[in-house]
């Protein structure tokens, strides 16, 4: 993997940017700012990336923390993939730590028409082909301008209903109700040169290359990251109740490279603007790209993130919320009509100039690096630093 400062930070030398690194000599994690090719650990200010996403203003906080330089970014990204790693020095970790982990689905129009396909394929890869003809017959397969909870929207669904081609994933797509679920667990996220896990049992799965919007617990959208929201597509699509064992697995959750946080270069509307890249190249050659456009999707990510965090829902550390994804594969692997699915040692990046390049290969669940230090441990290595 390229995991050269070049091939993973945002093109804008200026992105105030923060993340977190693994001190063996601390045993345990440390938030760090990004000070052009070194890193800066900042945790006697902040201990935690939820503590300075909850500041006043974290932009202005990361800009006035002084910080102790931990080393050159190159080499701690070089330090970083488990397989070769020296654990005496500091390796790069998931940008976010104690916010919960949630994400949006269904907000594009191309992956809720592959939503609705898998649930009528009943997650079985051979029928995809017919079924996909049928339901782009009856829906089309441009809905972009569809305003979810219109009443041009209501108007579909009675059609839909009527015709016998209703589906939970339409009702989430062009209702007035988001799909917001939870991903992972905090502290489970990984970070870019890790790992990222598919469970060895699934035969059509895929990334799902996204924008991850940062959020403070009072609502306050802070900052934003890339992620990959792994999914299991034939798990989800025996059973929308088997939706936690199809995205929360060990290493689904892919998170980084860093938080970009929102200061005058960089706002809301620029993450609107975004378009982001994939590219997965297999160790049997196959090269896949595809890409997801911010423009296209159906509800705007502020109206996402209150339907996310509200007086309903409140989250006191903060969370982070998955935008979903355009990008929904169909181009075949191996037998024609079977469309995508990942194979060990696939090299995933996930990027953007605003964001930089999430990197990731591909193994199974239970040979990812076990995740074991939890909310627990981390407060109990704060404690015994003195930074509680």
């Amino acid at each position: 993997m390229d995991l050269s400062p070049a091939a993973i930070l945002p093109a804008d030398p200026d992105a105030l940017l923060f993340g977190r690194i693994w001190r063996p000599d601390q045993e345990g994690p440390s938030l760090v700012r990004v000070d052009g090719d070194r890193l800066a650990d900042i945790s006697t200010h902040f201990p935690t990336a939820r503590d300075l996403c909850e500041a006043s203003s974290p932009a202005q906080g990361l800009r006035d923390a002084k910080g102790e330089d931990v080393g050159a970014l190159r080499d701690i990204l070089a330090n970083t993939p488990s397989d070769r790693r020296d654990s005496s020095r500091p390796w790069l970790l998931s940008p976010i730590d104690l916010q919960a982990v949630k994400a949006a689905g269904v907000t594009f129009v191309t992956s809720m028409l592959e939503r609705v396909i898998e649930e009528k394929a009943r997650g079985n890869p051979d029928a995809v082909a017919h079924i996909r003809a049928q339901v782009q017959a009856l829906v089309g397969d441009d809905l972009r301008h569809l305003r979810p909870g219109s009443d041009a929207a209501a108007q579909l669904k009675q059609m839909l209903i009527e015709a016998g081609a209703w589906s939970q994933y339409l009702e989430v797509g062009i209702g007035p109700d988001a799909e917001i679920f939870t991903k992972a667990q905090p502290m489970a996220t990984v970070g870019t040169g890790s790992a990222i896990g598919v469970h060895p049992a699934s035969v059509w799965n895929n990334p799902e290359p996204e924008v991850v919007l940062v959020i403070a617990s009072d609502g306050r959208i802070v900052g934003a990251t890339l992620g990959n929201d792994v999914n299991l597509r034939d798990v989800e699509g025996r059973s929308a109740l088997l939706l936690g064992k199809a995205k929360d697995n060990n290493g689904a959750a892919a998170v980084g490279p860093f938080v970009r946080l929102f200061d005058g270069g960089f706002d809301l509307n620029a993450v609107e603007a975004i378009t982001v890249t994939l590219r997965v190249d297999g160790r049997d050659g196959f090269v896949m790209e595809g890409r997801s456009a911010m423009a296209e999707i159906s509800r705007p990510p502020a109206e996402l993130a209150a339907q996310a965090v509200n007086a309903h829902h409140p989250y006191p550390d903060g969370l982070i919320l998955y935008l979903g994804t355009l990008f929904a594969p169909t181009q075949d692997r191996g037998d024609p009509g079977r469309g995508f699915t990942h194979a060990e040692g696939d090299e995933v990046r996930i990027g953007c100039d605003e964001l930089g390049m999430l990197v990731n290969r591909v193994t199974a669940t239970d040979r990812v690096e076990p995740w074991t230090f939890g909310t627990a441990a981390l407060m109990r290595n704060l404690a015994k630093r003195g930074l509680l």
